[in-house]
């Protein structure tokens, strides 16, 4: 059993495979993988390894490495100083590793971010959710789920039945890039004006310091929005009810546009200007701060014909690679590929290019509509039992689905004349009972953890915020509530409806309360944080969502609750919520919370649970209970929404 020692790591040197573990974007795990998939997909060809062999991925410098028998290597990536005992070698090349020589990586001194190592067998490293890829942010795959550290072992694959080895042609690397992006799926006029939108693709966007593998973040002017909030989905115009993201989706997150990379969310309430095309895809592993990128907006042809001559490159090495030629097209995003009219209680429906391998549904106006919820569900359910080859994700947004495919085994056109033909024979929502769970999550308000990611955010990132320094005071005010306590209160009387999963990573829930009397207002933060405490808890729009894990976030914090993931040896599911659990919070303490977190952390506890239904006329029943008073509750909240407004502009 031959064995790589890690003598020294490097910077953040991780496990990554090539395709990482798709199929699970639905419940909130990125596909993770090389962040750089054409220079990953070429050194590992080149040793002559599959194409699910496993191999390490560095940042900034890489690491020193021993092991115990000979064998093949390639480097790539923004590597430039790679020696074996001292002797240098070139990216591409395949060369010989001794058994008891040091091979040392060195500075990534750039241009690019992000250096590979294939080695021939490629790493053994136990496969988690079908995957050898590391997923930092969960703390799973790879090597224990985490950056390898000083003294390391990494079981090296077999030599057998493996490929001629080749060396390759290595992509450029660059600190000036063009990304070639498919406009959409939203734009002007509803979101963006036409010179909005001419502006986003015309700018030379500067890439953030803040940028890593959950998503590249860019510097640039204001965007040219073409309204003043996002309604009942938050404040800020970028604001949209939660829906799903292709990764290199281009996500206005406020006023600040994110690229969202393999590690990045899967669902979230942003605004979806463009999405970069499968071709170029790879640039966003490359990408380093200080460097310039320009958007080139082109055709759905040009993304077609690029993807298939990167696949006939990847298929014979020896072929040169295919130049790139990056033809522009306009700026506008394409047309609908179907619109379907109101019918009865189904709602008008559009269907469009999310990139050149999604398909975005979109339902209903522009409002939280729970009707239209249930038909998203059931157009799902009804795709997932018909479900053709090729598609590779089904994810249920708020009034919207997400459907991912293999460009090489099937075309968006006919998925969309599919997803018509399915949405034509739906049940009516109004009459469907759905299976459900009441769920009661034990919940600490004012937790110490949630105010320390208030406190992070005015030190680091926005001191002037308007929700700065408390979050609950800032919900008091926009909800015109006399005193903070009352919104905990709300909080704790609500019922909320489990509206989508993933909401901010690993089964986490974005609900909304049953009852409108019940639905706090706010807005998301802008920008968001760069930290927040796992199972945080936060309201954003109309929204609440539990914080699956530690990381980036949006919504205004009230709490923290008990983990709503847990990854176990037994290999159950480790999401532990579903859609359309009905949730209801319990008040604790810190203290108590810390031992129910640690109880069900470590399998010992489970989630308190019940079975349950839901239906439409449980809603339809508040409403004809409460008119009035739900009428009265909800002008007030806007008005607040508007005076608070009002404020900032004073």
């Amino acid at each position: 059993m031959a064995v790589i020692i890690v003598n020294n790591p490097g910077v953040q040197t991780t496990v990554q495979d090539l395709a990482g573990r798709p199929g699970l974007w639905d419940v909130g795990v990125p596909p993770s993988g090389a962040a750089d998939e054409l220079t990953f997909a070429l050194v590992n060809a080149a040793v002559g390894n599959p194409d699910t062999a496993a191999g390490l991925e560095c940042v900034l410098a890489g690491p020193v490495l021993t092991c115990d028998e000979d064998r093949l290597i390639c480097v790539g990536g923004a590597v430039h100083n790679a020696t074996v005992d001292n002797l240098h070698i070139r990216p591409g090349l395949v060369v010989r590793w001794p058994a008891g020589s040091v091979l040392d990586i060195g500075p990534l001194g750039g241009p690019g971010m992000r250096g590979y190592v294939a080695i021939q067998g490629g790493l053994d490293v136990p496969r988690v959710l079908g995957s050898r890829s590391t997923f930092i942010l969960g703390g799973f795959g790879g090597h224990d789920g985490r950056p390898l550290a000083a003294g390391d072992r990494l079981v090296l694959g077999r030599q057998e039945n493996l490929l001629t080895p080749l060396s390759v042609e290595l992509p450029a690397m660059s600190a000036s890039w063009q990304l070639r992006v498919i406009p959409g799926p939203h734009g002007a006029p509803e979101h963006l004006t036409a010179e909005g939108v001419d502006a986003f693709f015309a700018y030379n966007w500067i890439v953030d310091h803040r940028s890593d593998r959950t998503g590249v973040r860019l510097i640039g002017p204001t965007p040219g929005w073409a309204r003043t909030d996002g309604g009942e989905a938050g404040l800020h115009p970028s604001n949209v009810h939660d829906s799903a993201y292709p990764v290199g989706g281009i996500m206005l997150s406020g006023d600040t546009p994110v690229i969202v990379g393999k590690d990045g969310p899967s669902l979230g309430g942003f605004v979806v200007p463009a999405v970069a095309i499968e071709a170029d895809r790879w640039m966003l592993g490359q990408l380093a701060a200080g460097d310039s990128v320009q958007l080139v907006p082109v055709t759905q042809e040009v993304a077609a014909d690029a993807i298939r001559s990167r696949r006939r490159w990847l298929a014979d090495l020896r072929q040169e690679p295919a130049p790139v030629t990056p033809s522009t097209s306009s700026p506008e995003r394409p047309n609908f590929l179907h619109r379907g009219d109101p019918a009865g209680t189904a709602p008008a429906y559009t269907i469009r290019y999310a990139g050149e391998r999604h398909l975005l549904v979109e339902a209903g106006p522009a409002e939280l509509d729970l009707t239209v919820r249930v038909w998203v569900h059931l157009l799902a359910q009804a795709l997932r039992v018909d479900r053709p080859a090729g598609v590779t994700e089904i994810v249920e947004g708020v009034r919207s689905l997400l459907v991912a495919v293999d460009s090489a085994r099937i075309a968006l056109t006919g998925l969309a004349e599919r997803l018509a033909f399915l949405a034509a024979g739906l049940d009516d929502p109004e009459t469907v009972v759905l299976p459900a769970r009441e769920v009661v999550l034990p919940i600490a308000f004012d937790h110490p953890e949630a105010h320390e990611a208030m406190r992070r955010y005015a030190t680091s990132v926005r001191p002037d915020a308007p929700w700065c320094p408390d979050n609950v005071e800032f919900i008091r005010r926009v909800n015109d509530l006399g005193a903070r306590d009352e919104v905990f209160e709300i909080v704790q009387a609500a019922t909320y409806l489990v509206v989508g999963l993933g909401d901010v990573y690993l089964g986490a829930p974005v609900a909304v309360p049953i009852d409108p009397r019940h639905r706090l207002v706010t807005t998301k933060y802008n920008p968001a944080r760069t930290w927040t405490p796992q199972n945080a808890v936060g309201i954003g729009g109309i929204y609440l969502c539990v914080y699956g894990m530690e990381g980036p976030g949006g919504y205004q914090l009230v709490g923290r609750t008990v983990p709503v993931w847990r990854i176990s040896p037994a290999d159950e599911q480790p999401w532990l919520l579903r859609q359309f659990d009905l949730i209801r919070f319990t008040p604790v303490s810190a203290e108590q919370l810390a031992h129910e977190r640690a109880e069900i952390a470590a399998g010992r506890a489970d989630l308190k649970t019940a079975p349950a239904t839901f239906s439409i006329a449980d809603v339809r029943r508040i409403e004809q209970e409460a008119p009035v008073e739900i009428a009265t509750v909800r002008a007030r909240r806007r008005a607040a929404f508007e005076a608070e407004r009002a404020r900032w502009g004073a």
